[in-house]
């Protein structure tokens, strides 16, 4: 591939990272940057139409990095912890996000106004963790970019049908209503949808009117993160293990849409249970995969093998990469020059 790597790294505590060399080296932009040296980074988000921006979601509310100026300029938005953040496939200038306490925010120009989206039903606070609830995760479906999907902890499943301007709950048939993952999987056979929580994972056939709980091959049901490789080929990556943070997990690969599951060979003793999964259509046989406790590894076959990456974070809650044309990339403006600690 031509173009230059990035990857990004979003942790709970330790801000934003940055890697120019596919992972093997990582920098952290110092305050001069624009966003706060301890500030958690819970959702990173960008569109291959503008490769100069990302977004990320963050308990200071939302912001927006510039490539070509290495600075983070936090967006005026009325929320203030930003759990999720998504942008418009084909619409750039279209931004999804999701709160703590739950709820839907939805900006059409490119994050300079919002507006709240009413969610009936949804619920601010939990009995069941006598706390907030969050939205973990916002998802375009990939046939209808029009149906948009959400994760919410503790709170269940919650559906659009029209570009995110209205929502209702989805969650006939979980046994948890604390989802943490989503994916839709077009298969030959028809579409399938994916649910991760933390008693395990379900399926559903029918557009998700109703879930299944799917019991795992694995000593543990806790489910974190699911995600189709960048492909369409079938292949999907499960994050498994024994809690949060756990201990000790496994990366499940299903090659069948999610039909059976096998382990993957993360290399060494994991310290807690897979978080994060990082694919790109430019390259689906280049993944990245994340332990909540800072583990990193990557696979340049697709999921085949990993290698461990020799950088360790803290606490790591989001993960992604994407090729940069070979304009964008810097030397006057280079992370690693400008905004090195």
């Amino acid at each position: 591939m031509s173009e230059q790597i990035h990857v990004y790294a979003g942790t709970a505590g330790h801000s934003a990272w940055f890697s120019e060399d596919a992972g093997e080296t990582w920098v952290h932009p110092n305050s001069h940057s624009g966003m706060y040296l301890e500030a958690r980074v819970w959702s990173l988000a960008a569109h291959a139409q503008t490769p100069d921006t990302l977004f990320a979601g963050t308990d200071m509310g939302i912001y927006r990095w510039s490539e070509s100026s290495a600075r983070w300029t936090r967006l005026p938005a009325p929320m203030e912890d930003v759990w999720s953040v998504q942008v418009h496939p084909r619409q750039p200038a279209v931004l999804l996000a999701g709160t703590r306490p739950a709820g839907f925010y939805r900006s059409m120009d490119g994050g300079v106004n919002w507006s709240a989206l009413p969610a009936p039903g949804i619920s601010e606070f939990s009995t069941v963790n006598m706390g907030p609830t969050r939205v973990t995760q916002i998802l375009f479906d990939p046939l209808d970019d029009q149906v948009v999907w959400a994760g919410v902890e503790i709170g269940g499943i919650y559906r659009s049908g029209d570009g995110g301007a209205t929502w209702q709950a989805m969650d006939r048939g979980l046994i948890s209503g604390d989802v943490h993952g989503l994916a839709v999987i077009p298969s030959p056979a028809g579409s399938v949808m994916f649910a991760t929580t933390n008693r395990g994972l379900h399926r559903s056939s029918d557009g998700g009117a109703h879930w299944l709980y799917t019991e795992l091959d694995s000593p543990w049901q806790y489910t974190r993160a699911i995600v189709p490789r960048a492909d369409q080929s079938g292949v999907v990556f499960l994050t498994n293990g024994n809690g949060p943070p756990g201990s000790t997990g496994r990366l499940l690969v299903s090659r069948d849409y999610g039909t059976t599951w096998a382990a993957a060979q993360l290399p060494g003793r994991l310290n807690s249970t897979p978080w994060c999964v990082a694919t790109h259509p430019a390259d689906p046989m280049l993944v990245f995969v994340g332990t909540n406790l800072g583990q990193l590894f990557r696979s340049r076959d697709g999921g085949e093998s990993f290698e461990r990456l020799p950088h360790e974070f803290g606490e790591l809650r989001a993960l992604a990469w994407r090729p940069l044309p070979g304009g964008t990339r810097r030397a006057e403006h280079s992370v690693t020059r400008r905004v090195a600690a």
